[in-house]
């Protein structure tokens, strides 16, 4: 009986779901107002799409099994929107910057294939290797990818020229579209999903300036996934996945790296992106208000002398290898941000705790131990994972590398940017001083990169399971100190950024004024932060002040013809990457940590109300414009034998050749979007 009453909800559950998605639509307008692409907060909302996604889904109880890409809003509106599209536009937009776009120095011509000699045959040989590693066919490598080192500021995510679409055959699937129509197809696969030669972006339109923020927004995505990807290990004759119980697992002949083959090939491939990177900000690009290049060390002291990333270094290029190197870089905005900050604080932590090789870390995963073992991936010196504290040393391994620029970064978040005597982040370091302007967005985010920070020194988890206790527990210096942090900028947020009608205020300068302003970027980033301060300290008063938000946002915000949120309901809003992160992180939060337990019963954080909201929310705003294009396959997206339709899930995001501009846009986010009632 109780088995049938629970059938009985989830039915109506998602017919509730589907009529509000279906209302929604009608009523919404999303135009786009800007489609550059900035890496920065675009990758910072696909890292909370990700999280949102398959994690979420499951923790909530759904058997990740019965999702199909090609049956829409199956098993619930909400499953398929968490469980397929949040989830995978993530992991598609990461590959249309990363291995497509050509928007930033090539890979080959990056420090770790300097190292190596330098040439196209040595990379070759690399990727062989990591292939090798996963089981994973070389042959089965895309053509023609082009893999970047570190990224450039922004750019268009228009084409350059016609992809290729020349088609082969496919299979023949049974789909069910998102207005509900069922029937069988016959796919086909365009020649550019196999080959990314057409797929390059735009060159004249590209800021090539490196940015902090930018750097952290897509190394976050790619830990990410490489953790996701290279947590356990495969039978490498059947692909079939299993646990590792071993870090040498991997060399008994019969098991190989990698979840799978292919997301093994992606997670080895992101790692050592991701490893460029750490060495470029680790080799050249310090900087002490005059210097470019300085050098910093595991006993680095912002007191004697601050070093830190500007925000904004131009890159003059050339061609090695017949692609884009560095040959030379200059600063043109030398201001340490807080953005900056915290958004390669978070990233650098997760691949600190993934390559993790501290002999007190008993909890390791063994999967993770053997990607850098030394094959193949670089081990750590024995200095740097000894239980000694002060006689690390700088080195050119994962771990090594982002134990000494998260350790840089973290000095620099309490120095540069902490007041003390407030309790509070400020927003920028420049010309000596510390600001004095505080943003809620900002500051709220840094308890987020803190709080990962403060796991990976103490060994507890992170990624998908940030939330969850563990085996380990070191309380480190740096992790007391982090935690105290924590529970001070939360305070602030809760005791002076909060005002009469619930809402929070977008900021203030110490001292002065109050920005009065209330977006919805804030509020949700709020909620996000507050909820993992409550996670951080135990303090159930961040939990009642994020809750307590998030009414307020119901109750000032809600857009009832609209069917989400506007920050003045009846009036437009304009929604950026950052508005979208905060949605998706806040919401997310609410599902988890917020929702009413025994005592509670507060309508609008029932969990059948948050999920009609996530549906609401996502198919109104994302679905409706902001997602300017979508990849073949896993989201349900397919190129069908005989029909031009570019649309073929029928879900409102179109095929990249068919998403504006002259010759198509890839499968990222728009930069603005103004979303309104029709």
């Amino acid at each position: 009986m109780l088995e049938e009453v629970q059938l009985k909800k989830t039915v109506l559950g998602a017919a509730i779901s589907a009529a509000i998605f279906a209302n929604a639509l009608q009523a919404a307008s999303v135009e786009v107002l800007d489609k550059t692409h900035r890496p920065a907060g675009q990758f910072l909302a696909y890292t909370e799409f990700e999280l949102s996604g398959e994690p979420l889904a499951e923790g909530l109880g759904l058997d990740l099994d019965i999702l199909d890409p090609n049956r829409a809003d199956e098993p619930t509106p909400f499953d398929f929107a968490a469980g397929i599209e949040s989830y995978e536009y993530s992991e598609e937009a990461m590959y249309a910057l990363n291995y497509q776009s050509t928007m930033g120095p090539h890979l080959v011509n990056g420090p770790l294939n300097m190292a190596r000699g330098g040439k196209m045959e040595t990379l070759g040989k690399r990727v062989i290797e990591m292939a090798a590693a996963v089981g994973f066919p070389a042959n089965e490598v895309p053509l023609n990818m082009y893999p970047i080192s570190m990224p450039y500021a922004s750019g268009s995510p228009e084409f350059a020229g016609k992809p290729d679409t020349s088609v082969v055959n496919g299979d023949e699937v049974e789909i069910r579209t998102a207005k509900g129509t069922e029937k069988t197809v016959q796919t086909v696969v365009p020649a550019y999903f196999r080959d990314y030669k057409s797929l390059a972006w735009n060159p004249a339109s590209f800021d090539k300036s490196f940015s902090p923020a930018a750097t952290g927004g897509i190394m976050l995505k790619e830990v990410m996934w490489a953790q996701d990807f290279l947590g356990g290990m495969h039978v490498t004759r059947t692909d079939e996945e299993v646990e590792a119980d071993s870090m040498k697992m991997d060399q008994d002949g019969v098991h190989t790296l990698g979840v799978s083959a292919a997301d093994g090939f992606n997670g080895m491939l992101l790692t050592e992106i991701s490893l460029d990177k750490l060495l470029m900000l680790q080799n050249q690009l310090g900087f002490d208000g005059k210097n470019l290049g300085v050098k910093f060390g595991p006993d680095y002291d912002p007191a004697k002398k601050p070093v830190w990333f500007a925000s904004k270094v131009a890159v003059t290029e050339k061609k090695v290898n017949g692609v884009n190197a560095v040959d030379s870089l200059k600063v043109t905005d030398g201001a340490s941000t807080l953005r900056d900050t915290w958004m390669l604080l978070w990233p650098v932590s997760e691949i600190y705790a993934f390559s993790d090789q501290r002999t007190a870390n008993t909890a390791q995963n063994p999967a993770f131990k053997a990607v850098f073992d030394g094959v193949p991936f670089a081990s750590a010196p024995a200095a740097n994972i000894d239980g000694k504290a002060g006689n690390d040393v700088i080195g050119s391994d994962m771990f090594s590398v982002a134990s000494n620029v998260s350790n840089m970064l973290f000095k620099n978040l309490a120095a540069l940017h902490f007041n003390s005597k407030a309790g509070t982040f400020v927003t920028s370091y420049d010309d000596g001083k510390q600001g004095k302007q505080v943003d809620t967005y900002d500051a709220a985010y840094s308890l987020v990169a803190l709080s990962i920070f403060q796991r990976s020194q103490d060994a507890l988890p992170v990624g998908y399971a940030a939330a969850d206790g563990g085996d380990v527990d070191l309380k480190s210096a740096q992790g007391k100190q982090a935690l105290a942090m924590i529970k001070q900028q939360a305070d602030f947020i809760v005791n002076n950024l909060t005002g009469k009608n619930g809402l929070v205020f977008d900021g203030v300068t110490l001292g002065g004024d109050v920005d009065k302003s209330q977006s919805l970027d804030a509020q949700f980033a709020a909620m996000r932060g507050l909820s993992v301060a409550f996670l951080a300290t135990g303090d159930k008063s961040y939990r009642t002040a994020a809750r307590n938000i998030y009414l307020a946002v119901e109750k000032h915000m809600f857009d009832a013809k609209l069917g989400t949120w506007a920050a003045v309901p009846g009036k437009p809003t304009v929604h950026t990457p950052y508005t979208a992160a905060a949605i998706s992180g806040g919401l997310r939060e609410a599902m988890q940590q917020l929702r009413n337990e025994e005592g509670e019963n507060a309508p609008a954080l029932e969990l059948q109300a948050l999920t009609e909201r996530y549906v609401s929310w996502f198919r109104t705003t994302i679905n409706g414009g902001m997602q300017l294009a979508e990849w073949m396959g896993d989201s349900g997206e397919n190129q069908l034998k005989g029909s031009n339709s570019t649309d073929t899930d029928e879900d409102g995001v179109p095929q990249i050749i068919a998403s504006g501009g002259k010759f198509g846009t890839a499968m990222v986010m728009a930069a603005e979007a103004k979303v309104s009632v029709k």
